[in-house]
């Protein structure tokens, strides 16, 4: 079965800017996340495929190789391998190499081991967390070595494993294609240069088993929405001793009620009152980290002024940098009045449109202004 593209898998063009491939694959981890779809094997399929294709996208050299190759990129060694670059300077061993690495072969004819699989999952966290960094348990499903044939694959532990009688042990036969004489895996034993006899009937001779995992990982104060950790060798566990892969976590940051975040700067608006505006005042306003720092708010504030607090904002990864946290302020205008505030605001009226009668230009009142406008004045 053939790939999809990958910019149809996030429903993106090509054209698509980072922030665009950012947010498209946020939305769509969100939607096909597993702890949302339990039970949903096509849900879960097409998670994996989000998280493929966004692993590709968001690199840079990874998305031009993709752009330029296709899928092709990334099968056995891809445009990493040379096609990027042309033959270089080497001739025909550089040819030779290359062909090999595509292969999955080295240079000593041996066969390359392989690592188990990577595994690729999500997990989400709070504003705050990202804020002061946190520990948190993540779990997963990979697989182990199957306990019935201790990861041998075989019913025969101690000499299950005979030698493959295609490649007599090499892992790799040739074919001649052209003026080109091409080393490729064997098809009969994928490369290890040999196969199982009497399989195990747990694991059907590939000698692992599912497992549900959980483990604990710490997650950096600072960390911003749709960063990847990777943990070396937390994967699935590799056949025949080999190594095991990795695991990616992708970390979600959930939105906050009250504060926003932008890189390293953490935004807050706080609602103040119209008296508050006008004659000035001292509040006292959250900080994420839970504290509460003043504030002075002078006399005149419009709605919509910031006001900055140097150093209040999320720590900078790989960086003793700090940023910032800016209040903006909100002028309310009360809907229900007492009978005494309606009186106040009446006399408080009456005496500026007395100011805007004297002609004092600084009292001058934009409504002032489109009254004269409207009766040809101005």
């Amino acid at each position: 079965m053939s790939k999809r593209d990958y910019y149809e898998i996030l429903e993106i063009s090509r054209t698509s800017s980072s922030e665009e491939i950012k947010k498209a694959y946020r939305k769509k981890a969100m939607q096909y996340h597993p702890d949302r779809n339990p039970g949903d094997q096509e849900a879960e399929a097409k998670f994996k495929e989000i998280n493929e294709a966004y692993d590709v996208l968001k690199d840079e050299q990874k998305k031009a190789a993709y752009d330029r190759f296709g899928h092709d990129a990334f099968q056995n060694g891809g445009a990493g391998n040379g096609f990027g670059g042309g033959f270089g300077a080497g001739g025909f061993s550089d040819i030779f190499d290359m062909f090999g690495d595509m292969m999955g072969m080295n240079r000593g004819g041996n066969s390359r081991k392989r690592s188990g699989a990577d595994i690729q999952i999500q997990t989400e966290i709070q504003l705050t967390e990202a804020f002061t960094g946190i520990k948190k348990k993540v779990k997963y499903k990979t697989k182990k070595p199957c306990q019935s044939c201790d990861g041998s694959g075989s019913t025969d532990k101690t000499n299950g494993n005979k030698t493959c009688p295609t490649c007599h042990g090499s892992g790799k036969i040739r074919a001649q294609q052209g003026f080109f004489l091409v080393e490729r895996p064997c098809n009969t034993c994928h490369g290890t240069g040999q196969v199982i006899s009497n399989p195990c009937k747990k694991c059907h001779g590939t000698g692992l088993e599912n497992q549900d995992k959980e483990l604990e990982i710490d997650i950096p104060a600072g960390i911003e929405d749709g960063t990847r950790i990777r943990i070396s060798r937390e994967g699935e566990a590799g056949s025949n001793g080999n190594p095991p892969g990795d695991l990616y976590v992708y970390v979600s940051v959930l939105p906050h009620d009250l504060f926003h975040r932008e890189g390293a700067n953490i935004f807050c608006r706080i609602p103040i009152r119209i008296t508050q505006a006008a004659l000035g005042t001292e509040l006292e306003v959250p900080i994420i980290d839970g504290g509460r720092s003043k504030v002075k708010i002078p006399a005149g504030t419009q709605t919509g002024k910031q006001f900055r607090l140097r150093g209040k904002g999320f720590s900078v990864l790989r960086s003793s940098s700090r940023g910032d946290m800016y209040i903006e302020v909100k002028v309310e205008i009360p809907q229900h009045l007492t009978k005494r505030q309606k009186e106040l605001l009446e006399e408080f009226e009456a005496e500026a449109q007395n100011k805007e009668n004297e002609g004092n230009p600084e009292t001058t009142s934009f409504f002032k202004k489109v009254k004269d406008f409207f009766e040809g004045k101005s």
